[in-house]
């Protein structure tokens, strides 16, 4: 107990927080989605201030280019999965709470299941499939919405899903209705990001978090926050609550059981085969397929099988002359592979096969 009342004992000297917020947060269950650039400092800071039961959802891996901002890992975690490497070294900064990982990509089937489990939810993604699964699985669960987004240099912080003074709450639907193209919007790899600003944002958003926890100050529920770390210029907006979204949401559990987010953002069709490792072993040494590494060149393992490397961030400009093969993609998840399918379908159509390897960490591993 007196080492309890030590780690918190900052707390307890606030004015209109003390014992009373800190047991709020200790009662409280957060969900970070992500643990990634934004990810990172979420975690460290929710556990650091005490929260009572952290999840934190990330199917990804850790690799070097990572470190420039998730600050959360070390060189020698590259090649581990980023959930189990993130409950570790969070555990040891606070043994006093719980902290689940859960090293799985998150989805329309298993996404009601993990959020209703938590009180807060919070989008460290940076993706859209992702950003709308989550925002339509919060608003039908009437979960509190955290949501932050990185861009080069800017980056923006709002809360959705709560109600404001009026009895009105808005999501993330009412700031973008419709999903964009997948090459209407870079992500970081293809725009890059200063390793500092996902530290800044993912701050706010933990502020964020804590002031809905315990009732401190003013969330910005309905407002959204940009912020650019070129000038510091800040400046908060009302999200237009005019926008009419409720058609765009599934109306219940089982319609958003079925929905396919990746197909709504245009990152799969069913002209883009998903293959297993073993089909994709298979098919590596088959001189009718071209394999295409859509990595960025400093990610990790390299692969040792023939390939041609190239990063989808180059992908639009440098898709090269390719015969008749199929076309096999991948990268260190999937989803970059997926977004890349859906470029190579839009310039070839369906006259070209074209596969995508769900999980290319493991065929790698494989392989070795």
């Amino acid at each position: 107990m007196e080492n309890y009342n030590s780690r918190y004992s900052r707390h307890y000297s606030l004015q209109d927080f003390g014992t009373k917020g800190q047991q709020k947060l200790e009662k409280s269950k957060v969900l970070v989605i992500g643990a990634g650039g934004l990810g990172c400092p979420v975690l460290q800071y929710l556990v650091a201030s005490g929260i009572g039961t952290i999840g934190i959802v990330d199917h990804d891996i850790i690799s070097l280019s990572n470190l420039q901002r998730q600050v959360l890992y070390t060189t020698d975690d590259i090649g581990k999965d980023k959930a189990t490497v993130a409950c570790k070294r969070l555990l040891s900064l606070n043994p006093e709470i719980s902290i689940t990982g859960y090293a799985i990509a998150l989805s329309s089937k298993n996404a009601i299941k993990l959020i209703r489990a938590y009180d807060i939810i919070v989008d460290c993604t940076d993706n859209f499939a992702s950003r709308y699964l989550i925002n339509d699985a919060c608003v039908l669960l009437e979960k509190p919405l955290v949501f932050g987004a990185i861009y080069q240099y800017e980056g923006q912080v709002a809360v959705f899903n709560v109600e404001d003074e009026n009895k009105n709450k808005t999501n993330y639907r009412h700031l973008f209705p419709k999903p964009p193209k997948p090459d209407e919007v870079q992500n970081c790899n293809e725009a890059g990001v200063l390793g500092v600003l996902p530290g800044i944002i993912g701050l706010m958003q933990a502020g964020e978090v804590i002031k809905l926890l315990t009732g401190i100050g003013e969330v910005l529920v309905n407002r959204l926050l940009t912020f650019s770390l070129l000038n510091y210029e800040l400046y908060v907006i009302e999200i237009n609550m005019e926008v009419s979204v409720s058609d765009l949401i599934p109306k219940d559990e089982i319609t958003f059981e079925a929905t396919e987010y990746n197909l709504l953002c245009g990152l799969a069709s069913t002209e883009i085969e998903t293959l297993s490792v073993i089909d994709f072993l298979d098919q590596v040494s088959n001189n009718d397929t071209i394999v295409i590494d859509v990595r960025e060149k400093d990610e990790l393992p390299k692969a040792d099988f023939k390939y041609c490397a190239l990063p989808l961030s180059g992908l639009s400009e440098k898709i090269p002359e390719i015969s008749e093969r199929t076309i096999l993609l991948f990268c260190q998840s999937g989803k970059r592979s997926l977004i890349a399918g859906a470029l190579l379908l839009e310039k070839f159509g369906t006259t070209k096969k074209i596969s995508h390897l769900k999980d290319g960490i493991n065929a790698l591993k494989e392989l070795k």
